[in-house]
C-alpha cells in the first residue's frame, strides 16, 4: 500500500482554486460535507471519459459505470479499481451509511449503497464537487 497524500489545509485549498473546482469542494472533500441535490456539474453529466478524484487527479470512475439513479447526484455502479477507494461507516444523521473517500488522498467522495444496478448492485452516490471529468480522446 503507498503511503496517503498529506497535505495543510492551505495547501488543498490552494490545489482546488487552481483547478477552478466548485464553492463547495474543500467543504466536501476534506470535511464530508455533501453539495445539495441537483446542484453538481455532473449529476446530468454523459460524456465519455472517466471521473477523477478533484484533490489528487487518481482516476475513480468510468463514465461507462454512470447510471442516472435519479437522486441528484452522479451515480456509479462500479469504481474504476476496487483500490482506488476506501469505506468507512458514517452514522451521521441518526442513520448508518458507508461513506466513500479516495484511497490516494482521503477526499471524500460520497457514500454508497446497495440499492444500484446490475452487474454490482451499488450504487455509488458521490459529489459533483469531489471529482474532475476527463474527456476520452476522440
Amino acid at each position: 500500500m503507498t503511503e496517503k497524500i498529506v497535505k495543510t489545509n492551505e495547501e488543498w485549498q490552494a490545489i482546488l482554486r487552481a483547478k477552478q473546482a466548485e464553492t463547495v469542494a474543500y467543504e466536501v472533500t476534506r470535511h464530508e460535507a455533501t453539495e445539495r441535490a441537483f446542484t453538481g456539474k455532473y449529476h446530468d453529466h454523459y460524456e465519455n471519459g472517466s471521473y477523477v478524484c478533484i484533490c489528487c487527479d487518481q482516476p475513480l470512475f468510468l463514465s461507462e459505470t454512470k447510471f442516472d439513479a435519479g437522486c441528484g447526484w452522479p451515480s456509479y455502479f462500479a469504481p474504476i479499481d476496487p483500490n482506488a477507494i476506501e469505506t468507512k461507516t458514517d452514522q451521521k444523521l441518526w442513520m448508518s451509511r458507508t461513506e466513500v473517500h479516495c484511497s490516494n488522498c482521503g477526499s471524500h467522495l460520497g457514500h454508497v449503497f446497495e440499492d444500484g444496478p446490475a452487474p454490482t448492485g451499488l450504487r455509488y452516490c458521490m459529489n459533483s464537487a469531489s471529482l474532475n471529468f476527463v474527456a476520452n480522446e476522440s
